[in-house]
């Protein structure tokens, strides 16, 4: 491993372990790590994906709130 990389301890279910090494064997993983690498990896992009579209979706309603707010001020009040 290079210096920027970090040990951590995991704890995971039995059949999870189980799942992760039957993958390990059948698939392109050379180790348990590098598929939890991968796996850790690929939750963290679909992950952000999801959560700067719900950031998207929050700012598009707060304009949206805001935009019928000075319609109400601009035609609605007396």
């Amino acid at each position: 491993m290079n210096e920027d990389t970090e040990k951590i301890t995991v704890r995971l279910p039995k059949r999870y372990l189980r799942m992760l090494d039957f993958l390990v064997s059948i698939d392109d993983f050379p180790s348990r790590s590098e598929a939890i690498r991968e796996a850790i990896r690929d939750m963290i992009y679909d992950r952000t994906e999801f959560v700067m579209d719900k950031l998207r979706k929050i700012e598009k309603a707060e304009e949206a709130l805001a935009a019928m707010e000075s319609f109400q001020d601009q035609y609605l009040k007396r």
